[in-house]
């Protein structure tokens, strides 16, 4: 999706609060720990760490499902401004569309706050996938290019449904009380250090922790294989094949073989790999063997993150070498993804002409029917023709000047958006080709019915801030941002917002009566977080 202020990074970094950059993740270290180890930090060191989220009553034997929650959105908002989280519309309507099928085949797995469960990626070379509190679950883009198969993506993606479902992280955040085990801030100083050496991240992450790393061992395995249980009963209620945990479990012993001889047995915080795969053995061969064919989408999804993974030089001619080694390799789903792949690595190096020809042919692939008389097996689609749809919109809306592209890219848009409205990727596109045509009048129409259903969009208040721009209503753009702002837990730069917005030549009395309606709801917000954090040092 597009970040439409230039300025937006420089409020970010002067007024941005200090809770939501305190939690920035640093990938692979820590993100590796967060479904087993994110704990809370013991009173005494309150004050030698950043600020931190309030995690709710100590004397609880678990984390409420609220303080879950919300734990989880204050996570989520600085990890949506790191540089590898993948913002792109098309794998994050796959991934949930993908995920919200294995969670409803989860009777409960909502639970008692009713979670929406967000699905997301990271662009990270490491084979990894976790869940965070309050139902958010990320994938690394390594592992989507490591499942050869949905079956074997569905298996880490019900792992950590399981994860979730059970409470474990309530359960550990809570069971700690005032006698943490692992402090956030050790394993925030141990992520810093991987960046410069993985030896010293180690020493940093074991020095003065083993104690507390044997006492949570017990807990940590009997979470892991009661994830494992959920999960295969996930995976077989939603119709994949569980062979593919087994698979993918072997593939994961392989890549972390490394890492994993660095340790002793004793002090592992997840049990053997060889342990759990014998275990899920086990209950497949109960089972009956149920084939299934994997959706188009899966293979569209996996050849744009390979593309995104690295858009370096280097990066896109890797790609580009495997995408052509596709187009050699039977199945249909092979040679499509191979040309989308190709499309996506010309439009990363502007060659509009030949995205637009490689597009077209994974398109005629997809859309070809099968031979008269043979036997062939339907491909099912998923989310193919909106991926498809953004794709060629990409293409048209990069070609920004060039006026009569984007005149057919409003056009396109229009058809596309209605065809599918609950692509978001989609709406977004739509309001970045009217306000690239001129169409400012009809773009902020457009946005302000869209804000309607979706008020909890910053990217829609973003686009709304854009057109107002364009049309010089500069007190509603700042109002417009602040809303932005607001949702993306950067409450200092929202007043900033607000604040210029009282000082546009061009707010009106009904404009400054909004402007004071909602400073004085986040001053309050403000005191609010300052106070928790005030006795979270108490």
């Amino acid at each position: 999706m597009s970040k439409v202020f230039g300025h937006r990074e420089s409020l970010l970094l002067n007024g941005y609060d200090s809770t939501v950059n305190a939690l920035h993740f640093r990938r692979p270290l820590l993100a590796a720990l967060v479904s087993s180890l994110l704990i809370a930090a013991p009173a005494g060191q309150a004050q030698q760490q950043p600020d931190l989220p309030t995690l709710g009553d100590a004397s609880r034997e678990d984390l409420s499902p609220v303080m879950e929650k919300r734990l989880g959105e204050e996570i989520m908002q600085g990890l949506r401004f790191e540089r590898d989280y993948l913002d792109d519309p098309p794998i994050i309507e796959y991934l949930n569309a993908f995920g919200s099928k294995l969670v409803d085949a989860r009777p409960g797995a909502r639970g008692d706050a009713n979670l929406d469960y967000y699905f997301f990626a990271i662009r990270d070379k490491n084979l990894n996938a976790f869940a965070m509190p309050g139902g958010y679950i990320g994938v690394h883009s390594a592992l989507l290019l490591a499942a050869q198969t949905e079956s074997e993506l569905a298996s880490v993606l019900s792992h950590e449904i399981g994860h979730v479902a059970q409470r474990h992280i309530a359960r550990q955040l809570g069971a700690q009380k005032n006698d943490a085990l692992i402090p956030l801030a050790a394993m925030l100083l141990a992520a810093l250090a991987a960046k410069s050496s993985p030896d010293a991240a180690i020493g940093v992450f074991m020095g003065g922790q083993g104690l507390a790393i044997q006492r949570q061992l017990n807990f940590g395995r009997d979470a892991e294989r009661e994830a494992d249980r959920v999960g295969f009963q996930i995976m077989n209620a939603a119709g994949y094949d569980s062979s593919g945990m087994v698979a993918f479990f072997q593939r994961m012993q392989a890549s972390t073989r490394l890492y994993s001889d660095l340790l002793p047995p004793w002090l592992m915080s997840h049990p053997l790999t060889s342990e759990r795969i014998a275990d899920i053995q086990a209950r497949i061969r109960e089972q009956n063997f149920r084939p299934r064919v994997d959706g188009m989408d899966f293979h569209l999804v996996r050849a744009r993150a390979r593309v995104l993974q690295d858009e370096s030089n280097k990066g896109l001619s890797d790609a580009e070498a495997v995408f052509r080694n596709q187009l050699l390799q039977p199945g249909r789903q092979n040679v499509a993804a191979g040309q989308y792949g190709l499309a996506m690595v010309a439009l990363k190096r502007s060659e509009y002409a030949a995205a637009r020809e490689w597009l077209d042919k994974a398109i005629a692939t997809i859309d070809k029917p099968p031979i008269p008389g043979a036997f062939s097996t339907p491909i099912p689609r998923g989310t193919t023709d909106s991926a498809l749809a953004y794709m060629s919109l990409e293409i048209k809306l990069a070609q920004e000047t060039r006026p009569e592209v984007i005149a057919a890219a409003i056009d396109e848009a229009k058809s596309a958006q209605a065809r599918f409205p609950l692509s978001r990727g989609l709406v977004w596109q739509y309001s970045d080709a009217l306000i690239k045509g001129g169409k400012y009048e009809e773009a902020t129409r457009f946005l302000r019915d869209q804000l309607q259903m979706y008020r909890r969009e910053p990217e829609l208040h973003d686009y709304l801030a854009q057109a107002y721009a364009k049309q010089g209503k500069i007190a509603l753009q700042h109002i417009s941002l602040a809303e932005s702002y607001v949702l993306l837990g950067g409450v200092l730069a929202a007043l900033d917002q607000l604040a210029l917005a009282r000082k546009a030549p061009d707010a009106t009395y009904y404009d400054q009566s909004v402007i004071d309606a909602r400073e004085r709801e986040l001053q309050a917000k403000r005191r609010e977080m300052m106070g928790d954090k005030k006795k979270d040092k108490d």
